[in-house]
């Protein structure tokens, strides 16, 4: 599994390679990572599921700048000895929001663990894939994308910020274990807004909070979940986030789940839903 895990970290590597920052990213303009280890089936299968056009700017990423860049950062064996998963970003229009896919192959961090931190970091307006040949963790990836988005907008994200948005994706998916990644998603999602509105300045005005979306959500969190959050949240009021644009994103993305229950295909997805528990109830009671 840690060989595996190790695989991943390709993608955090893409600002590595000698490529031309591009001064602003074009709707429709995508950049992929591939793994300089991937077999030329692999490539062509990355590329293929990332339905890359020839245009599609490619970088590739060896094991040795994995390296070179993650050694004291992770521990060696976690980053492995070759280079073979992949991320996709292709830009959409001005203000679309982001849109993360990611494969079955990546079975630890999910897809909103990995939006709500690149809301975090400032990455925008994009479609993200998140791919790999064969099954990894995928805890690096969001440092992968947020290079490549460097690389094609020019929009240096600092240091502090990156690691404060790694920082929130593993605290997110270590409380998704324990309560599930839809109300971990919403837990913290509820916390930056209230940050974003409140503005604190202080530890205690950040555990306030804490403790305040706890009540709201009767989701019980143990003492060491909460110093965890509070650890979490007193580095990211002190970085340099632009808790006003958050804000927005967070909101776009409230919107874009809202609009998608309340559409067609929302109201058929969340009756199938009621049709499987029902069926459920029926084979329950048709036992007694």
């Amino acid at each position: 599994m840690k060989k595996k895990l190790g695989c991943f970290l390709l993608a955090v590597l893409l600002i590595l390679s000698p490529i031309t920052v591009l001064a602003d990213a074009v709707v429709g303009d995508t950049i992929v990572v591939l793994g300089a280890d991937l077999t030329d089936e692999e490539r062509g299968q990355m590329l293929q599921q990332f339905k890359a056009s020839d245009q599609a700017q490619i970088v590739e990423v060896t094991n040795a700048e994995e390296h070179q860049y993650l050694d004291g950062v992770i521990p060696q064996a976690q980053i492995g000895s070759i280079a073979i998963s992949s991320v996709s970003i292709t830009y959409t229009s001005k203000d679309s929001g982001l849109n993360v896919k990611v494969s079955k192959n990546i079975n630890y961090i999910s897809k909103d663990t990995y939006t709500n931190a690149l809301m975090t970091a400032g990455v925008k307006d994009a479609d993200i894939i998140v791919s790999s040949p064969f099954e990894v963790s995928g805890t690096a990836a969001l440092t992968g994308i947020m290079k490549a988005y460097e690389i094609s907008t020019g929009e240096p994200i600092s240091d502090e910020v990156k690691k404060v948005a790694n920082e929130e994706m593993i605290t997110t998916q270590e409380l998704a274990d324990e309560i599930g990644d839809e109300k971990a998603s919403d837990v913290i999602n509820a916390i930056k807004k209230e940050i974003a509105e409140k503005k604190p300045q202080t530890t205690e005005e950040i555990q306030n909070i804490i403790n305040n979306i706890n009540n709201n959500y009767n989701i019980n969190l143990t003492p060491e979940q909460s110093q965890q959050l509070l650890n979490l949240f007193d580095k990211m009021k002190d970085a340099n986030i632009n808790w006003d644009e958050l804000s927005n994103q967070l909101q776009k993305y409230s919107d874009k789940a809202g609009a998608f229950l309340a559409s067609p295909e929302g109201k058929s997805f969340l009756q199938n839903i009621k049709d499987v528990f029902s069926a459920f109830i029926d084979w329950i009671s048709s036992l007694f």
